[in-house]
């Protein structure tokens, strides 16, 4: 039987206001699960949840992974560490000798486009993209089973965006890496996820699901925007983000 981070019947309140009511999903083994949904709807909690960030209030989450690891909205660098010290704080932890964990840390570096130059660099001399493959590179050097990422690149412009979840995809290709990740980014979770799971507000629940046959690293760009297009015209997701529907085509005769 296939390993998945199993939620079920989670809820979670902030008193007086409940945050999450009745939440159920699975997370196979090697699969992105995309959590969709407005600013408000408990994405964060829910993650932060899974991350045994926050105590559990109600329901059950059955993590079978042995090596998780977190992307978080901000790239969170210490700024008094160099590039390749960030990168390697984790490794660290893990008792792993300082030689072998720079080794490490400065080929997955590379693997994430940091140039030699960077590697010496305080997080105040680096640009917020090159942050951002600081932050991804020192999740993925601890080759993790789970990923569970917040919105990590909602701050950079497309092309870099772009950059970034194409390295991931390649990544999770070649590892079998487990993601969750939330997003208010309609495309982004088309672009990355297997199934899509839309959370509407107060209080956050699972309004829709979509599933894709298709891998995400093997979908064109035409069939991403495609894709989009027709998560846009689902109504629960019309009404999650408090959007207008398309207007009926008129048939031509």
């Amino acid at each position: 039987m296939t390993q998945a981070l199993e939620i079920r019947g989670l809820s979670h309140s902030y008193p007086p206001r409940t945050v999450l009511e009745e939440i159920e999903f699975s997370v196979p083994a090697g699969r992105t699960v995309a959590l969709l949904g407005p600013s408000g709807c408990g994405k964060t909690t829910l993650l932060h949840l899974c991350a045994g960030l926050l105590t559990l209030q109600k329901g059950q989450i059955l993590n079978p992974f042995q090596r998780p690891a977190v992307m978080f909205q901000q790239p969170r660098l210490l700024p008094w560490k160099t590039t390749l010290d960030n990168l390697a704080l984790g490794l660290q932890a893990r008792g792993v000798g300082r030689q072998e964990r720079l080794d490490q840390a400065q080929r997955m570096a590379a693997a994430v486009g940091l140039d030699a130059l960077s590697f010496e660099q305080f997080p105040h001399e680096l640009s917020g993209g090159m942050q951002s493959r600081v932050a991804l590179a020192r999740a993925l050097v601890l080759a993790p089973d789970l990923l569970l990422m917040d919105e990590p690149f909602s701050a950079l412009d497309i092309g870099l965006k772009q950059q970034l979840q194409r390295l991931l995809l390649e990544h999770q290709a070649a590892n079998g890496l487990t993601v969750l990740m939330i997003t208010h980014d309609l495309m982004e979770a088309v672009r990355l996820a297997d199934t899509i799971l839309v959370m509407a507000a107060e209080p956050g629940r699972i309004v829709h699901r979509v599933d894709y046959p298709v891998p995400a690293r093997l979908r064109t760009d035409a069939e991403v925007y495609r894709l989009t297009a027709e998560l846009l015209r689902a109504p629960a997701v019309c009404a999650s983000f408090e959007i207008a529907p398309p207007a009926p085509q008129e048939s031509s005769t």
